[in-house]
């Protein structure tokens, strides 16, 4: 039987006390697939997508209208800051060329920030002491499961590398031994 990605993270918020958390937040980069895991596992949770992210897609959308005026992208990067992205994109907006693959890809970028808005209030979210920032979460992950699959010279089927992400993220949250009862059952 296949475990889906997001039944695995609902199971383990459920065993981490999900049921008692006061308020539940779920910080991603903007992915589609992250988006649905929250709305079919965890739609009260507050969604926030991670600042650098949301800065790296607004530097791309920078090179691709703007290039060189960088008073324009201390300003977008301030609006950003404070969550007025619905003013950021009207002004990004104002400066999509008429047709070519400069405009599909800034509309792509564009795309991103419209479906996302609700989840850059950053300002709203540090006024709740809410993180908005994935840093830590992504250092986690690639010390605990990237150090050791992505040693030189390794190559993982998918089934190879989930037994080795379960067996590592078992060891370190100290729950070894039920893996193995798991693995024997």
């Amino acid at each position: 039987m296949r475990v889906f990605f997001g039944q695995r993270i609902f199971a383990e918020t459920l065993r981490r006390g999900l049921n008692h958390a006061e308020k539940l937040v779920a910080l991603t980069d903007g992915a589609t697939y992250n988006r649905t895991i929250i709305q079919e596992h965890f739609p009260q949770a507050i969604h926030i997508i991670d600042l650098y992210h949301a800065r790296e897609h607004l530097h791309d959308l920078h090179k691709l209208l703007a290039q060189d005026d960088l008073r324009r992208l201390n300003r977008w990067l301030k609006w950003l800051d404070v969550g007025k992205v619905t003013t950021l994109i009207k002004d990004a907006r104002r400066l999509l060329p008429r047709s070519g693959k400069r405009r599909k890809e800034a509309l792509t970028h564009i795309g991103y920030f419209d479906k996302n808005t609700h989840a850059m209030r950053y300002a709203k979210f540090r006024a709740q002491g809410l993180f908005i920032g994935s840093g830590v979460i992504e250092a986690g992950c690639r010390t605990l499961i990237g150090k050791r699959l992505k040693q030189s010279g390794m190559f993982w089927s998918l089934r190879g590398a989930n037994a080795i992400i379960a067996s590592r993220c078992c060891q370190f949250s100290r729950r070894f031994e039920d893996f193995w009862e798991s693995i024997a059952a």
